[in-house]
C-alpha cells in the first residue's frame, strides 16, 4: 500500500490538514538544524531551534519525533547570511521525554511540495544520575597536529555517551563498551587538532535508548598550542617581505651613495 505523509496545522494542537503523497517528499534539498545557544539544555530551561535554508523557502515546519510527536509551522524570515530560516522556541523541557527534532521547508503557494527532512537533532537533557568522567591522556596542552582521543568513563553500567563542547553545536555519541567488570566507557577521536578544538568539553551518559542522561562529567578545558593564525602568519609573511624589500633597497641607495662619492674623490684628486 502507498504511504502517505501528513502536513499538521497547528493552532493550539496539531491536527492533521493536507496529505502528501511520498513522491513530492523531498523535492528540494534538505535544510539545516541547530538549536542556539546548545543542544545541551538544563532541566526546565528553553532553547531556540533555527531551521534554515539557502532555498529560499517562505514556510517551516519543525516536527518532534517519539511518542509525544508533534508538529509546528511559521513563516521565514530573511537571515543576513542571505539564507532563510525559522526560529522556534522549545521548551520548558524535562528528562524522561524524547526531544528529537526535524524541519522542513516549503514555499507558501505550493504547500504540497517538501523538502527532505533536516537531519535529526537530539536535546540533551541531563539528569541526576552519577556523573561520568571525562579524561585524555595526552594532557591538557595539545600541539596541533596531534592526534587526540577524549575518554568518558564511569562505574555506572552507561549504555552511551555524548560529548559536548561549550558553545559548540555538535554533540557526537557513541555506544558504551566495558573494557573491564564494572566500567562502562566511550571513545571520542577528535583526530589531529588544530587551534579550533581548543576548549571546554563535558561527557554525559546515556541508558539505552532512553532520552534520560547523566548528570555532566567535570569540564576538561583543552589547550592547542604550536599553531598560529592564517591570517597572523600572512600578516607576518607580508610584514617580513616589506622589511626585506626595504633593506635592500636601502643596501643599493648606500652601494651608490657610497660609489658617487668615491668618484667625486678621484675626480678632485686628478685636479
Amino acid at each position: 500500500p502507498e504511504l502517505w505523509v501528513l502536513i499538521y496545522s497547528c493552532v493550539g494542537m496539531c491536527t492533521p490538514q493536507i496529505q502528501l503523497p511520498p513522491s513530492l517528499l523531498g523535492s528540494y534539498s534538505k535544510p539545516s538544524l541547530s538549536a542556539l545557544p546548545s543542544p545541551v539544555v538544563t532541566l526546565g530551561g528553553s532553547v531556540t531551534l533555527q531551521c534554515g535554508s539557502h532555498q529560499g523557502f517562505n514556510r517551516f515546519l519543525l516536527t518532534k519525533e517519539g511518542e509525544d510527536e508533534s508538529s509546528r509551522t511559521l513563516d521565514g524570515q530573511r537571515a543576513p547570511n542571505w539564507q532563510t530560516q525559522a526560529l522556534f522556541s522549545v521548551g520548558p523541557v524535562t528528562p524522561g521525554h524524547g526531544w528529537t527534532f526535524r524541519c522542513y521547508g516549503f514555499y507558501r503557494d505550493t504547500p504540497q511540495v517538501w523538502s527532505a527532512p533536516s537531519d535529526p537533532l537530539e536535546l540533551l537533557v541531563p539528569g541526576l544520575s552519577g556523573k561520568p568522567s571525562l579524561l585524555t591522556s595526552q594532557g591538557p596542552v595539545i600541539t596541533s597536529g596531534q592526534n587526540l582521543t577524549l575518554q568518558c568513563r564511569s562505574d555506572v553500567s552507561y549504555a552511551r555517551f555524548a560529548l559536548s563542547k561549550e558553545g559548540g553545536q555538535d554533540l557526537p555519541q557513541r555506544p558504551s563498551r566495558r573494557p573491564q567488570e564494572g566500567l562502562s566507557q566511550a571513545d571520542f577521536p577528535l583526530g589531529p587538532v588544530s587551534t579550533v578544538h581548543g576548549g571546554r568539553y563535558r561527557c554525559y551518559g546515556g541508558h539505552g535508548l532512553s532520552s534520560e542522561w547523566s548528570a555532566p562529567s567535570e569540564p576538561l578545558e583543552l589547550l592547542v598550542a604550536g599553531e598560529e593564525p592564517a591570517g597572523l602568519t600572512w600578516y607576518l609573511s607580508a610584514l617580513i617581505g616589506v622589511l626585506v624589500t626595504f633593506v635592500l633597497l636601502f643596501l643599493v641607495l648606500l652601494f651608490l651613495f657610497l660609489q658617487h662619492r668615491g668618484q667625486d674623490r678621484c675626480r678632485k684628486s686628478r685636479e
